[in-house]
C-alpha cells in the first residue's frame, strides 16, 4: 500500500484549494493547511478530516513576509518529508480603485506576485535539498496578456508565471516537479458579482485538473479547462491597436 502523501497548502481556504483537497482527502492524504482567516480554515480542517484526512492547519497571513520562514519550517517539522506544496491564495483587486490609489496597487501586487515569489523561494531551497516533490501554484489565464479591464491583477499572474518557468528549469536536475495552473473563469466567492456564462467552470472542475497534473504532468502551465489555450493563443495574437479598443 502506498503512504498517504504529505502535502502543504497555503492558501487552504480558498474555493480551488479546498475542492482540491477534498480529493487529496479521499485518498487519505496528511495535509497541513495554512490560511489568515481561523474560522474559515478550521471549518475546511474539519471537513477534510470527515472525508478522510489527518490535518494539520496554521495561521498565515501571506502578506506579513517575515512570517514566511517559520510557517514553512513549521510546516516541514509536521509532516517530514513533503510531497506536494499547492500555492492557492490571491485576490482579486478592483482594476478601477487601483488606478486611483498606489495603497491599493501595492496590496494587489504584494498579495498576488511578491508574496508569492517569497514564499516560493524558500520551498524551492527546501525540495531541492530534499530531492524531490511537485510545486503547484494556482496563476491565471489574466496573466497572458496585458488588458485595460485587469491588468494590475494581470501582471501579477504574469510576473508569477514567469518565475515559475524559470524555477522549473531550476529544479528540474533535483528532481522537483514545478506545475503552474492557469484557471479561466471559475465560479467561486471571489467572482460572486460577475455574470456567469457557459465558459464559467466550477472549482471542483479546476480541482480534477490540479490533481491530475500534480500526480501525472510534467513541469509547464496547464489551462483549466483546456479550451482556455484557444481562447488565450487568439487573445495573444491581436495586434496591439485591435486589443486597446476591447472591453476585455
Amino acid at each position: 500500500m502506498t503512504s498517504p502523501k504529505n502535502i502543504l497548502v497555503i492558501g487552504a481556504t480558498s474555493a480551488i484549494a479546498e475542492a482540491t483537497a477534498r480529493i487529496w482527502a479521499s485518498e487519505h492524504a496528511n495535509l497541513h493547511l495554512s490560511g489568515r482567516n481561523p474560522e474559515k480554515l478550521a471549518l475546511v480542517a474539519g471537513d477534510l478530516v470527515q472525508r478522510g484526512a489527518r490535518v494539520t492547519t496554521a495561521l498565515l497571513n501571506v502578506n506579513e513576509f517575515g512570517l514566511h520562514a517559520s510557517a514553512i519550517d513549521t510546516a516541514f517539522q509536521i509532516l517530514g518529508h513533503v510531497d506536494v506544496v499547492l500555492v492557492a491564495h490571491g485576490d482579486l483587486p478592483d482594476q478601477r480603485a487601483c488606478e486611483a490609489s498606489e495603497e491599493r496597487t501595492l496590496l494587489a501586487v504584494q498579495t498576488n506576485a511578491t508574496s508569492v515569489v517569497l514564499l516560493l523561494t524558500l520551498l524551492a531551497g527546501r525540495l531541492q535539498a530534499q530531492g524531490s516533490g511537485v510545486i503547484a501554484v494556482i496563476g491565471s489565464v489574466a496573466g497572458d496578456r496585458g488588458r485595460k479591464s485587469n491588468y494590475v491583477y494581470g501582471s501579477c499572474k504574469a510576473l508569477v508565471a514567469t518565475f515559475m518557468e524559470g524555477l522549473a528549469g531550476r529544479l528540474q536536475p533535483f528532481g522537483v516537479r514545478v506545475i503552474t495552473i492557469k484557471p479561466g473563469l471559475v465560479d467561486t466567492p471571489m467572482t460572486e458579482h460577475f455574470k456567469k456564462g457557459p465558459l464559467w467552470a466550477p472549482p471542483a472542475s479546476v480541482a480534477g485538473i490540479i490533481h491530475n497534473r500534480v500526480t501525472n504532468g510534467h513541469s509547464g502551465s496547464y489551462y483549466a479547462p483546456r479550451f482556455w489555450w484557444v481562447i488565450m493563443a487568439v487573445i495573444r495574437s491581436l495586434p496591439a491597436r485591435i486589443l486597446y479598443r476591447l472591453n476585455i
